[in-house]
Parts: structure tokens; C-alpha cells; sequence
């Protein structure tokens, strides 16, 4: 061999070198360059002169350094200080090795020749030695999908890849790098129109998700968001893999819930689909507003190991709830006091309206004081919520002449001559209004089995078998400990 020739063959291979090997550390001093194929393309007539190893599984992909070294010796050309990467295939998450693909395109496509290198490795139209890392699209015409490659239908995706879950040596370095398919971009990408149904595998396969999704993402990305992602089939079908988590997703509200009446409509709408809110709620959701837990949170999954933390719930008013909703809240809550219940409290109510002789105001309208027995009686509201019977009613009654200051005598009762002979149905259907005034005691002077008058208190038909085996104590209130059992 000529010196020139020497000399020629030395560039070339240490600029091969230089851009194979650069992602393994190779350096020529302070640079790193690419290799300029087609300035050697007059040296090599074949691509395996110096890439033995790829039909070779057992060889590397690239020269040896000895080969490099009868060239670039330090006296023909610069010597060359690099070593080539290990034996085998760079990590990637492709379905792919150089001697199986071209075993598969001799016997398919072209039965009369073997493939070239420049096949998938040279742009159409270019020389000899034009060479990029593998095209593409050039792939993606051979195997006869005319799109380009994030818009590829979802099995094109497993002729070339292999699920993340399997391509165990791809470092999750790699895994953040790739490229987001356009479709992420969709507007309703977020929604179960969206992303839910390109999860779906095609109808007629054994596929149990999406070959796409499996491509990039494993289990560990979906439960990010999905609280539920233990019970979702697609979810599931997709194996764990931590590298997964390289792609960060966070969740995002739904447009249905920047409604200016969402608060007010999304009761009825998670009863409907409150498999829809598991997706990103918690049964603890709930519970940051509700006063109470209502029945659909048991339909939602409980926070917990295995599940995403869910949307974070931030008590608000509703718009209903203006500036001045206090003054007039009123008529909304005797309308439809669930509808209050739902965040508030009674505790809250009995705040401002329990009695306050030092406060302006009332809970109850003008004139609510002369006709309070018939809404006492009536159970228009719980008096003892706020009142205390024995102490405030009892009060204002012996103040007004209105209780009987014997034990048996005239007073309140005097409206109705016969009155004391037809209270047992009184004191059976409003016996909270009896209390107001009275205590077990002035019962007991007549009704007592073991003092007093010994009256029968119970009314026809009444089972004291059954009586005595709920509650006897109230039994013994006139029995004492001889209850009769018939």
C-alpha cells in the first residue's frame, strides 16, 4: 500500500471512529467529530470493511482499534487512543437485529438479492456512502405504511417496537427523550374519548392494550393520575415499570368542571357515572365539603398504597352564596334544608340562631310567639335543637300563668275541661310538648304499677312482650323490676 494510501485510509478510519464511537466517550483530543463517509468512499467498498459485527452477532459493530492502528500508527496518521463499544446492539427498545432483518427482506422482498445497507441507511437519490442513522420513513415505505411516524396506526407500532416493559436495558435517560406522537396534543387528549379510547386495543387481536401505549408507557405512568388504576383492565394489562415515570403527568380539571354551576349539578352526575370520578378522585374527596359522606363515595376507591394521591379538594362557596346570602339564606334553607346539610352543619346554624336575649334579631318571623304551640306540636321544627325545655319553655310558661301550679289543678290545660281524660293520645303523638312542661315524675303520680293511682297507660293493642325486649328500661320506669311479660 502507497503512503498516500496510508494516509487516506488513516483519516478515514479515525473519522468513522470518531463518529461511532462518540456517544462511548471517544475523543481525538478536545473534539469530537463526525465521520465523513462520503470523503472515504473510495476506500471501502463494502459497509462491513469496517462494521463486521452487524450481520455478527458475536462481534462488535465497529472496527477494532488494531485495525485502526495500521493506519493511524502516529507516523503515517495521528494515532488514534479509542476503544469500540462492547459486543452487541446499543440499548433501544427496537424489534430489531441487522442479520434477522436481512435474512427477513431477502426472502420477502427482494428473494434475487440480498439487502444493502444503504437500504435503510442512505437518503433515495444519495451516493455512495451518503450515510445517516437509520431512516425512518424509509422503514416505515418498506413495511407499507405511507405515514409519518407518530402517525402510524397503532400496529405498526409492534412491527418495530418492543413494549418498555421488555426493552430492559434502555436506560430511563432515554425513555425521558422520546418524541410525544402529535395525538398528545389533541385537545381531548385528556379525555376518555381521547386517550382512554387510543388504549383500546384493534378489535379482532389478543392484544390487552394498545401496542402504542405499551411502546412508551408502562404501569407506573397511568397511576400518576388514575386513582383507580387498580381496577382499569388497560391499566392493568400494562406491566410496572419504573423508567415509566421519566414522562411526568399530573391531572388537569376537566373543562365540564370550570361550569359556573358545576357545584350545583355534579351530585346528580356522579350518582350517574361515579366510575367516571374514580378516575381521579377519592372517596376522600368527598368528604372535604360533604358534611357527611354521601352514598356515591363508597362507589369511589379509598385513598391508599398502589393509587394516585387524586385531585386535591378545595372547599369553596357556591356562586349561589353572595356577599349577601347571609340576610336572605332564610327561605333557601326552610326550602330545601338537604340542600344546606350538604356542607353545613347544624352546629353552624345554632351559631347565629340559638337564643341571645344580648343579640338583635331571631330565628323566627314576626309574631312566631303567638302561634309556637301549633308549631310546636305540629313538629315544624325541633324545638329542643336550641331550646332547653325544662329551663327556657318552663320559664316563660309559669311566668305567663300558663302551667298548673298544683299537680293536678287548672292552668294551661283549662281550655279543655276534659282534657285529662284524653291526653294519653296528646302525650303519644307531640310528648315533646309534654316535657315542656312536665317530668317523668307527674306522670308517674297516676301511671305508676307500684305507687300511686295505677293507671293504665298503654292504649289498645300494645304488645309489652315486644316493648320489654327493646327497651326495657322504659318499662321499668313504672314497673320498677316486676315488668310483666304479657
Amino acid at each position: 500500500m502507497s503512503r498516500l494510501d496510508r494516509s487516506t485510509l488513516g483519516r478515514l478510519a479515525l473519522t468513522v471512529l470518531t463518529l461511532l464511537l462518540v456517544g462511548a466517550g471517544v475523543t481525538t483530543g478536545a473534539r469530537r467529530d463526525g465521520f465523513d463517509h462520503p470523503k472515504h468512499a473510495k476506500l471501502f467498498p463494502t459497509c462491513t470493511t469496517c462494521h463486521a459485527g452487524v450481520l455478527d452477532s458475536a462481534r462488535s459493530v465497529f472496527p477494532s482499534a488494531a485495525s485502526c492502528e495500521s493506519c493511524h500508527d502516529g507516523d503515517v496518521e495521528k494515532k488514534v487512543d479509542w476503544q469500540p463499544r462492547p459486543v452487541g446492539a446499543r440499548p433501544n427498545n427496537l424489534r430489531f437485529t441487522h442479520a434477522k432483518h436481512r435474512e427477513e427482506f431477502t426472502r420477502k422482498v427482494k428473494a434475487d438479492s440480498a439487502v444493502t445497507c444503504s437500504e435503510c441507511h442512505t437518503p433515495k437519490g444519495k451516493g455512495w456512502m451518503t450515510v445517516e442513522r437509520a431512516l425512518t420513513g424509509q422503514c416505515l415505505d418498506c413495511h407499507g405504511v405511507k405515514v409519518a411516524h407518530f402517525s402510524a396506526p397503532d400496529t405498526a407500532c409492534a412491527t418495530c417496537h418492543l413494549p418498555l416493559a421488555r426493552a430492559t436495558a434502555l436506560p430511563q435517560e432515554r425513555v425521558a427523550a422520546f418524541e410525544k406522537p402529535a395525538s398528545h396534543d389533541a385537545p381531548d387528549f385528556m379525555t376518555q374519548r381521547g386517550h382512554g379510547k387510543q388504549a383500546e386495543p384493534p378489535a379482532g387481536t389478543r392484544q390487552p392494550v394498545a401496542a402504542s401505549c405499551a411502546t412508551c408507557h408502562a404501569r407506573d405512568f397511568c397511576a400518576q393520575c388514575h386513582v383507580n388504576a387498580p381496577e382499569l383492565r388497560l391499566i392493568q394489562a400494562l406491566a410496572p415499570d419504573p423508567r415509566s415515570l421519566a414522562f411526568k403527568a399530573e391531572i388537569k380539571q376537566p373543562a365540564s368542571h370550570d361550569r359556573a354551576d358545576f357545584l350545583s349539578v355534579h351530585g346528580p352526575q356522579a350518582k350517574r357515572r361515579a366510575e367516571t370520578c374514580a378516575n381521579c378522585h377519592t372517596s376522600e374527596s368527598c368528604v372535604a365539603c360533604h358534611q357527611a359522606q354521601p352514598r356515591v363515595a363508597a362507589a369511589l376507591p379509598a385513598a391508599g398504597p398502589g393509587r394516585a394521591a387524586g385531585a386535591k379538594i378545595e372547599r369553596r362557596k357556591p356562586v349561589t352564596h353572595s356577599p349577601d346570602f347571609a340576610d336572605r339564606h332564610g327561605p333557601d334553607a326552610s326550602a330545601n334544608p338537604q340542600s344546606c346539610a350538604t356542607c353545613h352543619a347544624r352546629s353552624e346554624c345554632l351559631d347565629c340562631h340559638r337564643p341571645d336575649p344580648g343579640r338583635e334579631g331571631s330565628y323566627h318571623p314576626a309574631g312566631f310567639l303567638t302561634r309556637h304551640p301549633s308549631a310546636a306540636t305540629n313538629r315544624q321544627s325541633d324545638c329542643a335543637e336550641c331550646h332547653n325545655q325544662q329551663q327556657f319553655c318552663a320559664t316563660c310558661h309559669v311566668q305567663s300563668g300558663l302551667r298548673s301550679a298544683g299537680t293536678i289543678g287548672p292552668g294551661y290545660h283549662d281550655a279543655q275541661g276534659s282534657f285529662l281524660l284524653n291526653h294519653g293520645t296528646a302525650a303519644r303523638q307531640t310528648l315533646e310538648s309534654c316535657v315542656t312542661c312536665h317530668t317523668e315524675r307527674d306522670c308517674l303520680l297516676c301511671h305508676s304499677a307500684t305507687a300511686g293511682r295505677h293507671f293504665n297507660p298503654h292504649g289498645p293493642g300494645f304488645n309489652a312482650e315486644r316493648l320489654a325486649k327493646r327497651n326495657p328500661q322504659t318499662c321499668s320506669a313504672c314497673h320498677g323490676r316486676n315488668i310483666p311479660t304479657r
